[in-house]
């Protein structure tokens, strides 16, 4: 069984930054894709970001590339988002998932996915 606690969400300004933060803990060992996923109220989940299980591929949706960067310390299972450059567009809860793969290339679509957080919400307002 796979836990994903996320944290680091809040209200933050146009323009602001926030950095999000989800530790992933299991009872089996393995190598695990990580990402964010969020949605917005109304509207379907999308895909933000995703990194392999040793950091050698990344992806990130087009909408965020240039101010969102993932990244992942393996030490303690840890994986960021970083958000800068905040828009009130960026609204919305934000997912960890994961599942376990061990190769460098990282899926977009929510179903790939094994484990999901509970979220966290992001609010970017004035």
């Amino acid at each position: 069984q796979v836990q994903l606690v996320e944290s680091g969400g809040g209200l933050v300004q146009p323009g602001g930054s926030l950095r999000l933060s989800c530790t992933l803990s299991a009872q089996t060992f393995g190598p695990y894709v990580m990402g964010w996923f969020r949605q917005a109220p109304g509207k379907e989940r999308e895909f933000v970001a995703a990194i392999s299980y040793d950091s050698s591929g990344t992806n990130h949706a087009d909408s965020v590339k240039g101010r969102f960067t993932i990244s992942r310390n393996n030490g303690d299972f840890t994986i960021y988002l970083q958000m800068n450059s905040l828009k009130p567009e960026n609204t919305a809860v934000y997912y960890c998932a994961a599942y376990k793969e061990a190769n460098s290339v990282v899926h977009t679509i929510p179903r790939r996915y094994e484990s999901w957080g509970q979220g966290t919400q992001v609010t970017v307002s004035s």
